[in-house]
């Protein structure tokens, strides 16, 4: 049985939320691997776990979330640029705590291939990555 293949048709088949949005998809360097979408027993709001991997000196573009995003860097250093923070290096095993609707960009810092657990609290049926103004 082939994992990946399996994971990706189920991706494609469970809605906006989990399709490969096009920020990431158009990222040279840039790989995700949806593992999971539940809602909550919050009204409209589910929980979705992406882990998403890193080429050295890969970059996301400005982006937010319908949600928040709650981070843990898995491998390697990542700088994150938060709207109105200044940037924060965030290395394998810390965790970092994106808020609703703030913009933000995510760069590898680091010497060799980086990756991070990305696990968001977001609206329901929402587009899961939204690109920056």
């Amino acid at each position: 049985m082939n994992i990946v293949r399996n994971l990706a048709i189920a991706a494609l088949l469970a809605g906006p939320a989990l399709t490969v949005p096009a920020l990431h998809a158009q990222t040279p360097g840039i790989t995700r691997h949806d593992l999971q979408q539940h809602p909550l027993s919050a009204p409209g709001r589910e929980a979705v776990q992406v882990l998403v991997r890193f080429a050295p000196g890969a970059t996301v573009a400005n982006h937010h979330h319908p949600g928040e995003e709650i981070v843990f860097v898995t491998e390697g250093a990542l700088e994150y640029r938060l709207e109105g923070q200044p940037p924060v290096i965030v290395k394998a095993g810390d965790v970092l705590f994106i808020p609703y609707g703030v913009n933000h960009e995510v760069r590898n810092v680091g010497n060799g291939s980086a990756a991070e657990l990305a696990t968001y609290i977001v609206e329901t049926g929402q587009r899961l990555v939204v690109p920056a103004k």
